[in-house]
Order: structure tokens, then C-alpha cells, then sequence
């Protein structure tokens, strides 16, 4: 009897130990599946205050993203370049190294690593918004954002900025010969160099930080920049005229650092790329609400605002080509500038 007992009570301690060791077990399978489901954190880098528009849209970013993945990823926005030190070629070699997670800057900046990039501003290429945008959607947008592979970077997409205006303290600019004189503000970089001087100009880059006080001195008579510039660094209180030119375009780069994009799922991979370009068009009908606000505003402040007709900006256009010879020289790809002037319907 007291072996038979003995018996028992070793059988009921053999089950207990599988039954444990299964529980164990599936404990271990709960534990690497909760492991693998663990939060994706990323940080995203934007060059602009809160309240810009590429800021704005890369909080919307952040949201979207979250509600895709069902909150597997968690996206932080840091504006002002605050994540880089406020240098923009810095922050493309900090994505690529890996000091960066995620960045999003203009694509004139990338011009600086891949010269192709040039084309993109030049003056009067694209005839408006929706011709940009298939542009940077097209195969030679392509071409574009995947280049940045090279500087281990995953390009993610585009987004559009808006085109840039003129301000001036002189007259309403209506064609080439009124901006004859004119003492206009541009950035260091010849290709608003080259064209605006085509127009008798006189061209004057500056710090962008100085420009408000150079324009209340009359130092210099206007400037050029995106109608949101314009409004948020208060450049209409001191000019009085606003010109719709729409002469150059201008986008952002969306891009993550190429190992960290790598290490992520299928799934996750599939939510970002999907999330960035749906931005794209959120972005685009956001700065043209943006813009109508804006516009109203300084015409409230007292500034006279015109737009160029069709016939108008075709003079411009006319004026731009006479720059194709050094617009090309800056692109530096013979055959990808004529494929570009090709698909928008200029000609050298």
C-alpha cells in the first residue's frame, strides 16, 4: 500500500513538472511575441517653428502613423532643427550616420550632395502645383529621392512647399523690366542669381535673419520667399507690394536613416511609406488654405498684392530660358536636365 502511495505521489509530480514546464514555455513564446511587439520609437526632425506648415504636417504624420500601426509606433516631432544644431548639411550626414532617426528638409539642400537636385528650382519649370507634384511622383522624381541611398538614407517621399513670391517697396512687378533696379534679396545660390539678373536686378544675397531690418532701412527694396515666410518673419510690414509669381518651386525631403528603416517589419515599413505620401496631398491643400488666409491678411495690412496672368508669367518663362545654359551647367547631367525640360514641355 505505502508503495503503491509512493507510486501516486511521484506521478502526480511528474505532471506538475510538465504542466509547469509547458506553462513555462508558453509563457517564454507570450513573452518574445510581447518582445516583438514592442513600441517602434522614432524622432522626426523638421527644420521650421511649430506653426509651420512642414511642421504641422509632420505632427499629422506622427498621428496618421500612430493610428496605422495602432500605436506599434510612436513618432516625436522636433522642430527648429533643434536635433542638429540648426545646420541642414549636418543634419543630411547626422540622418545618414544614424544620429538622426527620421528629417525632413527642403530639396535644394540636397543639392549640396547630388547636383541633380538643382533642377527642381529652377525658375519657371513647372507651370503650376499639380504639374510639380507629377513631377516629383514621376520616374526622374524617382531617379531623385532614391539617390539618397547613397548617403544611407531611405528616401520616403516628397511633399510640396509652396512657390515663391516677390515683395518690393518699388512697383507691382507685371514683367521682367519691372524688376529693373530693383534691389531684391536672394539667397547666395545662382540659380536666383543667374535669373533675376537676366531682369537688370541687382541682386543681393543676405542672411535671411537680416533681411527685415535691411528692408525697413531701405537698404534693399524687396525680397523673395513662400507666401508663409513672408507672413511669419512679418516681411509685409515693411514692403508694400506683393507680387504672385509662382517663379520657383521648391520641395521636402522626407528621409530616414537607411539601418533604421532596414531593421523595421514588412508591416511597419509599408505604414511609413504609405503615411508619408498620403502627407502629400494633405500638405498641398493645407498651404493653399494657408496661403488664402495669409494673403488676406497683408491685403488687410495695407499691402497691394497682384498676380501674374498666364501672359504674363510667360515672359518670365522666356527670361528663365535664356538662363538654361547655366541652369544646366548647375544640374550637371546633361541628360537628365533635357529629360526633365522634355516632360514639362520646355525646350532648351
Amino acid at each position: 500500500m505505502r508503495r503503491l502511495i509512493v507510486l501516486l505521489i511521484m506521478v502526480v509530480l511528474t505532471f506538475g513538472l510538465v504542466a509547469c514546464g509547458s506553462n513555462n514555455g508558453s509563457s517564454s513564446a507570450g513573452g518574445s511575441a510581447k518582445s516583438g511587439g514592442e513600441k517602434v520609437k522614432l524622432k522626426i526632425s523638421t527644420p521650421d517653428p511649430d506653426s509651420a506648415s512642414v511642421t504641422v504636417a509632420a505632427k499629422e504624420l506622427a498621428k496618421i502613423i500612430g493610428e496605422k500601426s495602432n500605436g506599434e509606433i510612436e513618432v516625436s516631432v522636433h522642430p527648429n532643427g533643434t536635433l542638429y544644431g540648426g545646420d541642414p548639411s549636418g543634419a543630411v550626414k547626422q540622418l545618414g550616420a544614424g544620429g538622426l532617426d527620421m528629417l525632413v528638409l527642403s530639396t535644394s539642400l540636397y543639392a549640396n550632395f547630388d547636383s541633380r537636385f538643382n533642377a527642381i528650382s529652377i525658375p519657371y519649370l513647372f507651370d503650376d502645383k499639380k504639374q510639380f507634384t507629377e513631377f516629383l511622383n514621376s520616374e526622374l522624381g524617382t531617379q531623385l529621392l532614391d539617390s539618397t541611398s547613397e548617403l544611407d538614407i531611405k528616401g520616403l517621399g516628397y511633399w510640396t512647399r509652396d512657390f515663391r513670391q516677390i515683395t518690393n517697396s518699388v512697383r507691382p512687378i507685371t514683367q521682367p523690366k519691372d524688376l529693373e533696379g530693383v534691389k531684391l534679396r536672394v539667397p547666395n545660390n545662382p540659380l536666383w542669381v543667374e535669373f533675376f539678373k537676366g531682369a537688370g536686378t541687382v541682386t543681393t544675397p543676405m542672411d535671411f535673419s537680416e533681411v527685415y531690418n535691411a528692408l525697413q532701412l531701405k537698404t534693399i527694396h524687396g525680397q523673395e520667399n513662400p507666401i508663409g515666410v513672408i507672413l511669419a518673419a512679418k516681411i509685409f510690414e515693411v514692403q508694400e507690394y506683393l507680387t504672385i509669381s509662382n517663379h520657383m518651386a521648391d520641395g521636402w525631403l522626407v528621409g530616414m536613416n537607411q539601418a533604421k528603416f532596414d531593421g523595421l517589419s514588412d508591416e511597419h515599413k509599408q505604414i511609413i511609406t504609405d503615411s508619408v505620401k498620403e502627407i502629400q496631398a494633405w500638405l498641398t491643400e493645407y498651404d493653399a488654405k494657408e496661403a488664402e488666409t495669409a494673403i488676406k491678411t497683408m491685403e488687410d495690412a495695407g499691402v497691394k498684392v497682384n498676380e501674374l496672368t498666364s501672359e504674363q508669367q510667360q515672359r518670365f518663362v522666356e527670361l528663365s530660358k535664356k538662363a538654361y545654359p547655366t541652369f544646366k551647367e548647375l544640374v550637371n547631367d546633361d541628360q537628365f536636365f533635357s529629360d526633365i525640360l522634355e516632360m514639362v514641355g520646355k525646350s532648351e
